[in-house]
């Protein structure tokens, strides 16, 4: 395997971020309303949104991926590659993110909100300067893992032919018949994108940290 391959292989890094980077935006702002939902005083509202996640999360991403561009894409609208994996994982990032949020908001201390009350804030005050900051630091751990997970899984988009870094790993497989080699470029590349993901993440929550505290 040459150079050439090897850059090749590389070409493919831009639109893995790219699809990863789109579909947690989507995920973290839909997911937002969707746990508000899931804790909302009405059970109605409750029970769809359970549903809703439960659903999501039981269906592996791979048919999600068939589903949104075999499906819509040809029965509906004309959908590509690239708009059908931001859709899929936008979808499914969504439902992991309200879980996700759900679980920062339940670790807030009771304390803080009997705190919020004394200091007789608005309730627009008390979620905007008590609740919201906090149930971010205590998610961002889990949101930066999840990112990392859907780093990952944005390779299914590969099977419907999104030219990310999977789909030219197998290419330059094809077309050279040494997989050994292309895979461990391909998995050094994962590497090196997820490495940083994890250091900004950890320098963000030590960063919120100390603004939260103060």
């Amino acid at each position: 395997m040459t150079w050439d391959h090897v850059f090749l292989i590389i070409s493919g890094i831009p639109r893995t971020i790219i699809v990863t980077v789109l579909s947690l935006a989507v995920g973290m702002l839909l997911g937002f309303p969707i746990m508000l939902m899931r804790i909302a005083p009405l059970s109605p509202v409750r029970v769809a949104a359970t549903v809703l996640i439960a659903v999501v999360r039981s269906v592996p991403p791979v048919v999600w991926v068939f589903m949104v561009f075999f499906g819509v894409g040809a029965d509906v609208v004309d959908v590509s590659p690239f708009t059908a994996a931001v859709i899929s994982f936008g979808l499914i990032s969504a439902v992991n993110m309200a879980e996700i949020y759900r679980g920062g908001l339940i670790a807030i201390p009771l304390g803080h909100h009997e705190a919020a009350i004394a200091l007789n804030l608005s309730r627009w005050h008390h979620f905007r300067d008590v609740t919201l900051p906090q149930m971010f630091v205590v998610s961002l751990p889990a949101i930066a893992t999840y990112a990392v997970g859907l780093l990952k899984d944005t390779s299914i988009a590969s099977t419907i032919g999104l030219q990310e870094l999977s789909f030219q790993g197998r290419y330059v497989t094809d077309m050279t018949y040494k997989g050994f080699e292309a895979l461990v470029v391909v998995g050094a590349c994962y590497i090196v994108i997820s490495l940083p993901i994890a250091w900004l993440s950890r320098n963000l929550g030590e960063m919120l940290k100390r603004r939260v505290a103060r």
